[in-house]
């Protein structure tokens, strides 16, 4: 028996019940892995209220990271024993689960799984923005708004390694401190000089915006973009954005959207995972705090994501896992 996570009927956090489970055995091109660390991320809560619809009872959880402790037929690429991680299946969130070989990644092994499980959603999605939706070059200035959240810590960072010139926004003034720490200017969204302060920066307007807010921040992309430069839509995490198309064809401004899994694929894992775990190696993400909860306290970190209360990176722990 290995305890999970499910989820019955839409609601607030109260509506992810923990339960016991026996768990299956791996049919053809599956495998069963124990989780050593489950990542926690923003569209968790939306399977759990109903605005990322999936077929209920569902287990939530799209990223985990852990040990194969048994194959299914067909499978080639890995054995029992392999170190893996994965970024975009649903079920994490259990102690242990079946999973199709060709969602995972296999980590290298200076990568511990609890690290892995941190950093694969957030750190390809990143990916996907710097190098998939928009190739950021060496002296870009590049403004990030939602620099305050995982993604956009992580985007910030990189962008900052990559030798952009990074402004980073944040919507309050509490976060300052958090977003100037991985940026090299940090703005408050509701500062009234907003645009005087960008183009103090870059005269011209940034060539890129990486929006993580969509509704409430579009005004600010708007704001900050030069004509003919690009605006990344990574996230709507208020909701989607009301645009202008006549005005964006005015400006000559390009707006690229995407998800994660539609750039992160059998054609890109190899480079865009060589990347991440370079960029993980190098240290730029290694002052970025982790929470750790135990797997029945998925309640706890949800409540903290909702409430825009966690400290760090959240990931769950489930029962007896070590730390690999």
């Amino acid at each position: 028996m290995t305890q999970m996570i499910r989820i019955q009927q839409h609601g607030g956090p109260d509506v992810m019940q923990v339960a016991e489970y026996e768990v299956s055995v791996p049919k053809d091109g599956e495998v069963l892995i124990r989780h050593d660390a489950i990542g926690v991320n923003f569209v968790d809560t939306m399977v759990r209220d109903g605005r990322y619809p999936v077929p209920l009872p569902v287990v939530p959880g799209f990223e985990g990271a852990g040990v194969i402790t048994a194959a299914g037929p067909g499978v080639t690429e890995y054995v029992i024993g392999d170190r893996v991680g994965y970024f975009f299946s649903i079920g994490a969130y259990a102690g242990e689960r079946v999973i199709q070989a060709k969602d995972l990644v296999r980590l290298p092994d200076d990568l511990c799984t609890v690290k892995a499980a941190t950093f694969l959603a957030k750190g390809f999605t990143a990916w996907m923005g710097l190098r998939a939706l928009h190739q950021l070059r060496s002296g870009e200035p590049a403004l990030v708004l939602g620099a305050s959240g995982a993604v956009g810590s992580m985007l910030s960072r990189w962008a900052k390694a990559l030798g952009a010139t990074v402004i980073g926004v944040a919507s309050s003034k509490e976060k300052l401190a958090k977003v100037r720490s991985a940026t090299h200017h940090a703005l408050y969204s509701g500062d009234p000089e907003f645009f005087d302060k960008v183009r103090d920066i870059a005269p011209q307007g940034v060539d890129v915006v990486f929006d993580m807010v969509g509704h409430h921040t579009w005004n600010l992309a708007l704001s900050g973009i030069r004509d003919g430069g690009e605006i990344i839509a990574i996230g709507a995490a208020s909701g989607q954005p009301t645009v202008d198309e006549a005005l964006l064809k005015r400006r000559g401004i390009v707006v690229k959207r995407g998800g994660t899994a539609q750039f992160v694929n059998a054609s890109t894992i190899d480079v865009a995972s060589a990347e991440l775990f370079q960029v993980i190696r190098s240290g730029i993400f290694a002052d970025m705090d982790v929470v750790h909860f135990e797997l029945r306290e998925a309640a706890v970190a949800h409540r903290a994501i909702e409430k825009r209360t966690l400290p760090g990176l959240p990931v769950l722990i489930p029962p007896l896992a070590p730390h690999r």
